[in-house]
């Protein structure tokens, strides 16, 4: 077996694996899982009292907006960290162009958020 074969068969043992994993997360339940019988047993059942209203509730939508602003910005600092990092050891303006480019990218949607009035609550 060549070296590159070689040092690709831990990837391909990795993916089978994973396969097989996925497979077994499917299967294994399906297989062991009690049968119900009747029609009784596919009815919704809601902690033991009969389900009343509707299942649709409305949310405020602020709340969504404000989540995935979060997690884009929270995402986006996890990248901040190593880069401005790595410009303090090494330096170079090429790094810093880089760093205010992504900056760009993080500055331009806030602002235009800002400006539609994502952050404005309305009642």
């Amino acid at each position: 077996m060549s070296l590159v074969l070689r040092d690709f068969s831990f990837v391909l043992i990795f993916i089978l694996l994973s396969f097989l994993l996925c497979f077994l997360v499917f299967v294994v339940p399906w297989v062991i899982a009690p049968r119900s019988k009747g029609v009784k047993a596919q009815d919704i059942y809601e902690c033991g009292v009969d389900p009343f209203g509707s299942a649709w509730v409305r949310y405020f939508a602020p709340f969504y907006l404000y989540a995935l602003i979060f997690v884009a910005f929270d995402v986006d600092v996890l990248y901040l960290f190593p880069v401005a990092l790595g410009y303090w050891r090494e330096g170079g303006s090429d790094r810093f162009l880089v760093l205010l480019i992504f900056l760009a990218f993080l500055v331009f949607p806030l602002a235009y958020a800002w400006r539609k009035g994502v952050f404005w609550w309305r009642p």
